[in-house]
Parts: structure tokens; C-alpha cells; sequence
């Protein structure tokens, strides 16, 4: 089961300690974008924006790492102005490892943060990169996301039951 389980999980991307992350040596920052910072298919909000900024300005580098085609996310990263990847091919390791390398950061400096156990943190697991779960924003999805939620919940039940969501690394 460790594959599937977060080193971390926070209700949301916005409830992260980023300055104790920063505190603890982590450089670069790995993010989903849809249901984790935005809801689905929506662009940067006013929120984002700020965190984007906010985070830059402590000294991380930060890339999106994202399935979606490279339309959404340059239209998004257009407004955040950070590092991104497309197509990245999530929970294959490739695209964790390219954004490490744009990043000029490595598996030991590194947090992927992301809502999705099946593509996000088990992307991360297997790049080595201690990845955090965050809840999802939206409450309605697309229909292959709704199915893979039904077998997250069973995989977060055994995570939480394991007293691991408990524990942060940071």
C-alpha cells in the first residue's frame, strides 16, 4: 500500500505550511492544477495567483505537472508564470523527473502536491518525490474521475486506519 499513501495529506493546497516546507529544505514545488489549485478546467483564480507569488518570493521553483493537453495548461500557467509540463503521462515517473530537471531541484528538495491518489501520489512515490494529497475543490467531476474516487476512498480508509495521515514529514 505505500505506493498509494501521501507522506502528507491537508485539506487543501491553501492549508499548506509552505514556509515550514521552505524551513525544511524543500526548493521546488510540483503541482497538479485542476481540483488542486482550481476547480476543473477553470483558470487561475485570484487565490492561485497569490500563492504563485507568495511562493516564488519565499525562493521555491515551481512546475505544473499536468495530463491535460498543452492549451490548459499554458493558458493557466500564463497567469502564474511558473515551470510546466503537459501530457506529463501521470503516474508515470518521466514528467516528475523533467520537472526536477527544469527545476534544477532533485528527489531530496522536492514536494508534489496533487488531489488524486491514482495519478498524482503514486506519480510522486515512484519519482521519489514525498508527495502531499490534498482534498479535492470541486464537488462534481468527470465521470472516469467520479470511478476513480469510489477506489480512493477505500485506499485513503487504509491510510488514515494506518495512522500515517496523522504524521507530516515537514
Amino acid at each position: 500500500m505505500g505506493l498509494f499513501f501521501p507522506k502528507a495529506y491537508e485539506k487543501t493546497t491553501y492549508d499548506i505550511d509552505f514556509e515550514k516546507l521552505y524551513a525544511a529544505g524543500y526548493r521546488g514545488i510540483i503541482f497538479d492544477i485542476d481540483n488542486t489549485l482550481v476547480e476543473h478546467g477553470a483558470p487561475a483564480d485570484a487565490r492561485a495567483i497569490e500563492l504563485f507569488d507568495r511562493l516564488k518570493a519565499l525562493g521555491f521553483k515551481i512546475c505544473l505537472v499536468s495530463n491535460n493537453k498543452e492549451p490548459r495548461v499554458k493558458s493557466f500557467n500564463d497567469e502564474v508564470k511558473a515551470f510546466y509540463i503537459h501530457k506529463a503521462g501521470k503516474p508515470m515517473r518521466k514528467g516528475y523527473i523533467r520537472a526536477m530537471e527544469i527545476m534544477e531541484t532533485d528527489k531530496t528538495n522536492t514536494v508534489s502536491i496533487g488531489d488524486q491518489i491514482f495519478t498524482d501520489t503514486v506519480g510522486a512515490n515512484n519519482a521519489g518525490v514525498k508527495s502531499i494529497l490534498v482534498g479535492k475543490i470541486a464537488r462534481h467531476e468527470e465521470i472516469q474521475i467520479v470511478l476513480k474516487r469510489f477506489l480512493e476512498f477505500f485506499v485513503l480508509l487504509c491510510y488514515k486506519i494506518s495512522g500515517k495521515s496523522k504524521k507530516k514529514f515537514y
